[in-house]
């Protein structure tokens, strides 16, 4: 069977519902093909378990761009709770708050480390290593080398499985941007006497440092369902359990073929004008026919998976970080949610708590390849070694792998994007890469949906008029004033350049 689209969408996630709500709302011709057979949203995804909800990696929705705000509100209009922000960092027994609280950090770490963190990050200032390659020596440059081993060194490893000495700077720059041990001190220390105001509107706002944030009160999930809803209201298809298979390209006619192929081994042929693709590169240029002279660079990307074990306790302990980060080297688990701190319709019972232990990994290693009962048994044992609540509460608990959840930077990633990008630009121009795993770029929800959206753009204009891969580089590009203050979008201020 075939179908003919104007456009068509591979992967239900943020950028590429994004993309087909807004194509169908001006009236397009789009379809969305997603291989789940049961759920849209992709990472951002509400898992649902006997009652209780969880969220894929927690997804804060802040943002600096007003458009996207705007199209969140558009969406989801009467559905967002606003929640605090609050997390901590587990060290050696203790909790640091996250962001720093200058006396607190003070008095855990005792004055002798602190004063060897102080004149660590001097020498640092003084004596940078030029031209930093790799996340080691970015962060020893913004931080010194002390703070870099205590708060830096383990927790980075444990999410990438890799030295941080072959993770390039490219992840810090992006991930840590606008912020380095001086701002962190000013502004623990203002915490720490009460004396933080609010940022003024239009002014700079660092991320890391948000107080802050809105939230989907039933999850993120919630925000994708409705798009997808209002996708198929407005003339949309999306159609789930349909994995590509193949897509070739007729530079005569302009029209792709897509085949795409159903859990039960059923086949479907698309045709379409355009295809936006937030599909791993790797397995998109894979996919290609005939293969692309890239593909070897596309296969040589990486990307790091993983695995959240719920567990579910009968327990009044509470606590009100929506998650703690696990510097710990004893254990393996990175990073401990707290499901109720983001919002407590998603823990239906008041005497229980829900606490998501979250486990980096690789497709096929040790970690992902145990059993969930295994799994369980690991967290169990772990969450009560980090003491947050006592092994023999849990009274369930669900485990849920997530595949290809973050690009990896690693010393040659680069490279391999840019020669990739080039040749499908040059070959393929009615193809349009969008979101985190579309263009391997470790990008926040809201960075996806603004590649998404500049994408449309380009379409209903009939050019590349938006260089999409600025989004996430360029500050004025991307994160524009205060959540809600200025717009991003269609304001020739903000475009740093235009491709013809």
């Amino acid at each position: 069977m075939s179908h003919h689209t104007e456009t068509l969408v591979i992967g239900a996630g943020p950028a590429g519902l994004t993309a087909a709500y807004l194509l169908s709302k001006q009236g397009r011709s789009v379809t969305v093909l997603e291989r789940d057979p049961a759920q849209v949203g992709g990472i951002s995804r509400t898992v649902s378990h006997n009652g209780y909800l969880f969220d894929i990696g927690g997804h804060r929705f802040f943002s600096k761009s007003k458009a996207v705000v705007d199209l969140w509100d558009e969406i989801l209009p009467n559905d967002f709770i606003e929640r605090p922000r609050l997390s901590r960092i587990y060290y050696r027994g203790k909790y640091y708050a996250y962001p720093l609280k200058a006396f607190e950090a003070l008095r855990n770490l005792g004055l002798a480390t602190s004063a060897a963190c102080v004149a660590s990050y001097l020498y640092a200032r003084m004596r940078p290593v030029r031209d930093p390659k790799n996340f080691h020596a970015w962060v020893r440059n913004q931080f010194g080398e002390r703070l870099f081993s205590i708060f830096f060194k383990t927790y980075t490893e444990k999410v990438w499985g890799m030295s941080c000495d072959a993770i390039s700077a490219d992840w810090a720059a992006q991930r840590i941007k606008g912020l380095d041990l001086g701002a962190a001190i000013r502004d623990g220390i203002k915490r720490s006497l009460g004396l933080r105001k609010a940022p003024k509107a239009g002014g700079p706002v660092i991320k890391t440092l948000i107080e802050s944030f809105r939230y989907p009160r039933r999850g993120p999930g919630m925000m994708w369902e409705a798009a997808a809803a209002k996708i198929q209201a407005q003339g949309g298809r999306v159609r789930l359990d349909r994995g590509v298979d193949s897509l070739s390209y007729d530079a005569g006619t302009g029209i792709w073929t897509v085949a795409a192929r159903s859990a039960d081994g059923s086949r479907e042929t698309f045709t379409a004008r355009h295809v936006i693709s937030s599909a791993p590169v790797r397995e998109l240029v894979d996919s290609i026919r005939p293969r692309p002279l890239s593909t070897f660079n596309a296969r040589s990307l990486k990307y790091r998976d993983f695995l959240t074990v719920a567990l579910i306790a009968k327990s009044q302990k509470n606590f009100p970080d929506n998650w703690i980060y696990i510097h710990d080297p004893s254990v393996q688990v990175g990073r401990v949610q707290n499901f109720r701190s983001w919002s407590p319709e998603m823990v239906p019972d008041a005497d229980h708590t829900c606490l998501g232990l979250e486990y980096f990994c690789f497709e096929g290693d040790g970690l992902w390849t145990a059993s969930d009962d295994e799994l369980v048994a690991l967290a169990k044992r772990e969450i009560g070694q980090i003491g947050l609540i006592d092994p023999t509460d849990v009274v369930d608990a669900c485990v849920v792998r997530q595949p290809k959840a973050y690009p990896v930077y690693d010393e040659d990633y680069a490279g391999h994007v840019v020669t990739v990008r080039r040749e499908l630009e040059r070959d393929f121009p009615s193809l349009h890469l969008v979101g985190r795993n579309g263009m391997h770029k470790y990008n926040n929800q809201d960075h996806a949906m603004m590649t998404a959206m500049l994408t449309v753009e380009n379409i209903l204009c009939g050019r590349r008029r938006h260089d999409v891969w600025q989004v996430n580089e360029d500050a004025e590009y991307t994160e524009s004033g205060v959540s809600g203050a200025r717009a991003a979008l269609g304001s020739e201020r903000l475009v740093p350049r235009k491709v013809a």
